[in-house]
């Protein structure tokens, strides 16, 4: 009798769903395909741009799987992961977003009738597990070092890899031009590992091929008061003086109060305020600087002071772009201009300032330090730029990765579909359902091959076969076969210079 008037306990919140087994492994399933779905179309050469507009009004035009899914704003828990997946291969690799969000869903596709048919996921995970590291191992067994080669040679390597990782983008057609101006960029910055010593300004206007490298700093003109224009636009071999003050006339503070005996101090004490400033600048101008920069305003009455002296000032510098003048010309930032001695002043062998499009950009060229490089981009609509600038980022951080592991693979589906054939072969010499789990892992990798196809309106089911009867031969010379996007046939990858960095292919494989 007790027992039956024992409370309910209510452990969750009402309406709280709890879900679970195997109906909910298959609905995350589904929620994973279809967002594997919408980046589908957006692989290889042939892949289609996806325009994502928002709630705020903002059109976005990209091929970028990584901004895809972040602009996707996705509920569901389980597809959310997806994009976790994208934002992990973003930041570590920089390129094969969607490669890996489609082998992601490809994966589970193909789990997806052994969970039906009641098999453990432990099982199936422990197989893919298995799958995943032999994948990585062949990877880097077929894996070709660029290491020990000219600089030259790896100059060209490197722009090759570029122009693959370009070749899917927007600024495709001109993959040549800016794939050799990525390389030149990154190679500037040598060893440097923060990104940002690569600065991409974006002008509006002109053609693509307007766009140019500096070999050092370039920032669009700031904010200038009178006096500015009478100021050198050209100096060589110049002095920079960097700064974090303000060179501004500035009254006392507000609600001070100064008790006067005399009327005649009255002028004392505003003659002080002048004094103050006029100390600061003078102090600027022995320094023997020709070129101030600070980040906060240098007002009207230093600029006319400066333009009398031909000293170039700019205030109100963001902070990105006085870092990066101060890593590439050697100069340290003031707080104050008290005792500025020669040690502390930046020098680049050419400044000046010039039009480039409606802009005007103060470009700073020949720095010693060398380690930082601006890209100026121009282009038509806002939209068009802002896709070109996350490209280079793609192409930036892919030459990047291949500069430091050296080891670069076959693109076009020849990887994939070599690791495929091996991963089958492997499965049969394997006794038990882990034999069915990884013939699955298997599969799943001819996704890729199959999509670019697709993509490009080939027939996918005529290119495989072929591919898989290429792969198959015993000699291993077809090991280097993928798909051919100008004919719509099969070609040697590697010959087609079709490469890109192995670290992006053990990376995809690895976040699964």
């Amino acid at each position: 009798m007790s027992a039956m008037l024992q409370p309910q306990i209510i452990l969750l919140k009402e309406g709280t769903d709890t879900s679970q087994g195997r109906a909910q492994l298959v609905s995350n399933i589904n929620a994973c395909m279809v967002v594997a779905d919408v980046v589908r179309t957006t692989l290889g050469p042939r892949g289609m741009d996806k325009l994502i507009h928002d709630d705020k009004g903002n059109t976005t035009i990209s091929n970028d799987g990584a901004t895809i899914m972040k602009l996707l704003d996705i509920v569901h828990p389980a597809a959310k992961i997806l994009v976790d997946i994208a934002k992990s291969q973003d930041s570590e690799v920089g390129d094969g977003t969607t490669t890996v969000v489609l082998l992601a869903g490809e994966f589970l596709k193909e789990a997806k009738p052994f969970i039906e048919d009641g098999v453990h996921p432990q099982n199936l995970i422990r197989s893919y597990r298995a799958a995943s590291y032999l994948a990585i191992e062949k990877i880097k067994e077929l894996a070709v070092s660029i290491e020990g080669k000219s600089l030259e040679e790896k100059r060209s390597l490197l722009a090759k890899c570029a122009a693959t990782t370009l070749s899917s983008k927007l600024i495709g057609g001109e993959k040549e031009f800016f794939a050799t101006m990525v390389v030149d960029a990154v190679l500037a910055i040598g060893n440097e590992d923060r990104l940002n010593m690569i600065g991409i300004k974006k002008v509006p206007g002109g053609n693509m091929r307007d766009s140019f490298l500096v070999n050092g700093v370039a920032f669009k003109k700031t904010f200038s008061y009178a006096g500015f224009e009478q100021q050198p636009k050209k100096f060589v071999n110049p002095k920079i003086l960097l700064l974090n003050i303000e060179l501004e006339l500035k009254s006392e503070k507000e609600n001070a109060e100064i008790r006067l005996s005399d009327p005649l101090q009255y002028q004392s004490i505003v003659d002080a305020e002048w004094n103050i400033i006029y100390d600061k600048l003078d102090k600027c101008v022995k320094s023997g600087a020709k070129i101030v920069l600070s980040r906060l305003a240098i007002g009207d009455l230093a600029t006319q002071y400066f333009a009398d002296r031909d000293i170039f000032c700019a205030g109100r510098v963001t902070e990105e772009d006085l870092h990066r003048v101060s890593a590439a010309t050697g100069g340290t930032v003031q707080t104050s201009v008290n005792n500025v001695i020669e040690e502390v002043l930046g020098s680049c062998e050419l400044f000046e300032e010039r039009q480039v499009g409606n802009e005007r950009f103060n470009i700073f060229s020949g720095c010693p330090s060398g380690q930082t490089a601006t890209i100026v981009l121009r282009g038509g609509a806002d939209q068009f730029i802002e896709e070109a600038e996350r490209s280079l980022h793609d192409a930036i951080m892919i030459v990047r990765r291949a500069m430091k592991n050296s080891t670069v693979v076959a693109g076009g589906g020849a990887i994939d579909m070599e690791i495929s054939r091996y991963l089958r072969q492997h499965a049969r010499t394997i006794a038990g359902k882990s034999q069915l789990f990884i013939n699955s892992y298997a599969k799943a990798l001819e996704v890729i091959p199959r999509q670019l196809c697709d993509n490009a309106g080939f027939d996918a089911t005529d290119v495989l076969n072929k591919l898989r009867q290429k792969h198959a031969l015993h000699s291993g010379e077809g090991a280097l076969y993928g798909v051919d996007i100008n004919t719509g046939g099969i070609a040697d990858s590697f010959a087609n210079f079709v490469w890109e960095p192995a670290v992006v292919k053990v990376h995809s494989h690895f976040v699964h």
